[in-house]
Order: C-alpha cells, then sequence, then structure tokens
C-alpha cells in the first residue's frame, strides 16, 4: 500500500515538475532553488516538496547555507534529495527482488562470478544490437533509457546517479558491481575510442564510461 501511495504523490502535475527536478540534481535542493526551477511561489513548492517527504519519495535535511554558525548565522534552511529507497507498482503483486536475491546469493555461494559476468556481456550485446554504439551523446542516451541517469563531466567521463541494480549491489558488491560493469561492457563493446571501467562512490554507481584509446573487444 505504501508505494500506491507514494505514486498517488506524483499524479499532481505541479508536485511530479518538483519530483523530477529535485531527483536530477546532484545536490540538496532548497525551497528556493525548487521554486524557481519550478516557476511558482515558494510557499507553494515547500507544500508540495514536504508531500512528497511524507510520501517517502524525497529525503529531507536542514543546514544553513551560508556555512557561518552561531548568532547572526541565519536560520537553517530545509533542503530536499531523492530517496534512494526503491519504489515499485505491480498488479497483482510481483515479488521479482526476492527472486533476485536468491539468485544472488546462491550464485555467491557457488562462485559464479565470472559465468555471471560472461552471461551479462552477452546481454549487453543482445540490447545494444547489431550496430556499435558511436560517441558519447548516444552513449549517453542509450544508458538513460537503462535508467542509469548519465552526467558528463569535464574531460569527457559520464558518471552514472542512479545504478538499476542498487538494492542487490548494497547486498552483493563484488558480484552484482562485476555482473554491471560486464553488462555495459557488452552494450558499448565495439564503440571507437570509449571504455567502461569501475570507478566506485558513494551515491553514484560503480562505473563511468570515458574516453580513451581504440576499445578492445571481450570475446567469450
Amino acid at each position: 500500500m505504501e508505494d500506491f501511495e507514494a505514486f498517488g504523490a506524483l499524479r499532481d502535475p505541479l508536485r511530479r515538475r518538483l519530483y523530477e527536478y529535485v531527483a536530477a540534481q546532484d545536490h540538496p535542493v532548497s525551497r528556493n532553488e525548487a521554486a524557481e526551477a519550478a516557476g511558482v511561489a515558494r510557499t507553494l513548492a515547500a507544500f508540495h516538496l514536504d508531500r512528497l517527504a511524507e510520501a517517502g519519495l524525497l529525503e529531507t535535511e536542514s543546514r544553513r547555507l551560508t556555512g557561518r554558525s552561531g548568532p547572526g548565522a541565519g536560520r537553517p534552511a530545509k533542503l530536499y534529495r531523492r530517496s534512494p529507497e526503491d519504489r515499485a507498482l505491480s498488479l497483482p503483486p510481483r515479488d521479482y527482488r526476492t527472486a533476485a536475491e536468491v539468485l544472488a546469493e546462491t550464485a555467491e555461494a557457488a562462485g559464479l562470478d565470472e559465468e555471471l559476468r560472461r552471461a551479462a556481456r552477452r546481454r549487453g550485446r543482445a540490447l545494444r544490437g547489431a550496430e556499435p554504439v558511436g560517441g558519447l551523446e548516444a552513449v549517453r542516451a542509450v544508458l538513460a533509457r537503462r535508467g542509469y541517469e548519465p552526467r558528463q563531466e569535464e574531460g569527457g567521463t559520464v558518471r552514472m546517479r542512479n545504478c538499476p541494480f542498487h538494492a542487490l549491489s548494497e547486498q552483493f558488491p563484488p558480484l552484482v558491481c562485476g555482473m554491471n560493469l560486464a553488462l555495459l561492457e557488452g552494450l558499448l563493446e565495439g564503440a571507437e575510442g570509449l571504455r567502461v571501467r569501475m570507478d566506485a562512490r558513494p551515491g553514484w554507481c560503480c562505473t563511468v564510461v570515458e574516453e580513451s584509446g581504440p576499445s578492445k573487444n571481450n570475446e567469450d
């Protein structure tokens, strides 16, 4: 029922727009910033942001934006960021997460890491299709469609704010992060001048895509 209520909180167009704005940022968002982005009054933005927080879609924190403390530093601002909790809606209910956890636990216990990586690389190739992905812009589009929320940094590195396998990677990091890397290797195989590598950072996907020399195909 909680997931129904969470999705119901997004029925309002303005509330959904505010949620999408906060979710797209790589920093906690103040009420003023959200209001300006949505083109509405601060009080109206605050109302909808708090409803999203009550529904569990956003998390909040309080912090002085001036960086100062003590008398005269001003009141702490209420800041919002996307909740890391997964939400899913299925009618009738399905429990794919439990099945994935059982399979991951079994693969880890049996030492099937390499077999899993080979399977993930093959799946990545199948998802890519016959033609290699060309260029960083095309790569970002492919990653966005897969739910990775790519962000390009200076120097041509693409980091991903979202890991589609977040819940599993928290429980089985070496197994699932290795699988994720292999999946992306297959997906981007043949993309000239691009490579995928591990570069784990808190709150981000464990992999990055970056410009490099000619790519080396992986043969399985």
